[in-house]
C-alpha cells in the first residue's frame, strides 16, 4: 500500500503547486504581494501547466501495472518520493495561509540609496492642492530638485505606519511604501518622517496630508528621510496593490 502512495508523491506535488499559484493569480488577487501586476499571465500559465502535467502523471501512475515496479526499484527510489512529499508543505501554505504582504520589518532594513539619485529639475506639478503623490516623487522632489517644487504646497500619500523608538525621547513615525521592481524578493523602501500627528499603529495604512518640510541640503544625508508636516492623518484599507509603482 506504501509504494503505490508513494509514487503518487511527484504528481501531488505538482497538483497543489499549480492550484496554489493558480489560488493566488487566477482566482484572487493575492499575487500582487509578491510580483507585479504585468507578471500574472506568466503565473496563471505556469500554474496551468503544472495542473496539467500532474494530472497526467497521476493518470499514468493510475493506470499503470502495480507489478510494473520491482521489490528492488521500490528500495531505490523510496528517499525520493519521502523527499518530494516534502515539498507539498511550502504549496499547502501558500494555498491556504498566504503570507501578507511585506511590511514594516522590510522597510527598516534598506536606506536612503533606494531613493532617486541626482541633483536636478523635476517636470511642474499639477495645479490645485493638495496634489496627490508616491512617496517615491515625494522623496526624489524633497531631495533633489534644485528648483524645490514642494514648497507651499500641500501633498498628499497613501503608505503603511513604521515607528522609531528614540530612547528619552518620543518616538518617530514614517509613512512607508515598498517598491517593487520586479517581485518582493527585491523590494526598496521609500519612508517619509511625519510630524505634528500622533502615530497610528505599526503597519496600520494611512492617507497623510500635509506640507514639505525642508531639511539639510540638497543630496544631503541630512535631507534623508525627507519629512512632512501632517494637517491630516486618516486610516484607510490596504491599497489592492500594496507597493510603490516605479
Amino acid at each position: 500500500m506504501v509504494a503505490p502512495v508513494r509514487r503518487y508523491g511527484p504528481a501531488a506535488v505538482l497538483l497543489l503547486s499549480g492550484a496554489a499559484i493558480l489560488r493566488i493569480s487566477l482566482f484572487s488577487e493575492l499575487y500582487l504581494r509578491y510580483v507585479q501586476p504585468g507578471l500574472r499571465p506568466y503565473l496563471i500559465a505556469s500554474g496551468v501547466l503544472l495542473v496539467l502535467l500532474g494530472a497526467v502523471s497521476g493518470g499514468r501512475t493510475a493506470r499503470g501495472d502495480a507489478h510494473d515496479a520491482t521489490d528492488t526499484h521500490d528500495h531505490h527510489t523510496s528517499h525520493g518520493p519521502r523527499v518530494a512529499w516534502l515539498l507539498t508543505v511550502p504549496a499547502l501554505a501558500l494555498l491556504l495561509f498566504p503570507p501578507p504582504a511585506l511590511g514594516s520589518y522590510s522597510a527598516d532594513r534598506e536606506a536612503a540609496q533606494y531613493a532617486a539619485q541626482g541633483v536636478g529639475t523635476f517636470p511642474e506639478l499639477p495645479a490645485g492642492d493638495p496634489v496627490d503623490l508616491t512617496l517615491g516623487e515625494f522623496t526624489s522632489r524633497a531631495i533633489y530638485d534644485s528648483e524645490r517644487s514642494l514648497k507651499g504646497r500641500t501633498v498628499r500619500m497613501t503608505g503603511f505606519v513604521t515607528r522609531e523608538e528614540n530612547e528619552g525621547e518620543d518616538s518617530t513615525w514614517y509613512l512607508t511604501r515598498l517598491l517593487v521592481s520586479c517581485c518582493a524578493a527585491d523590494a526598496a523602501p521609500y519612508k517619509i518622517e511625519v510630524r505634528g500627528a500622533d502615530a497610528p499603529p505599526e503597519d496600520a495604512w494611512v492617507t497623510v496630508t500635509g506640507t514639505w518640510h525642508p531639511e539639510g541640503g540638497l543630496g544631503s544625508e541630512e535631507a534623508w528621510p525627507p519629512v512632512l508636516d501632517a494637517a491630516s492623518v486618516k486610516r484607510v484599507a490596504e491599497p489592492r496593490n500594496p507597493y510603490e509603482k516605479r
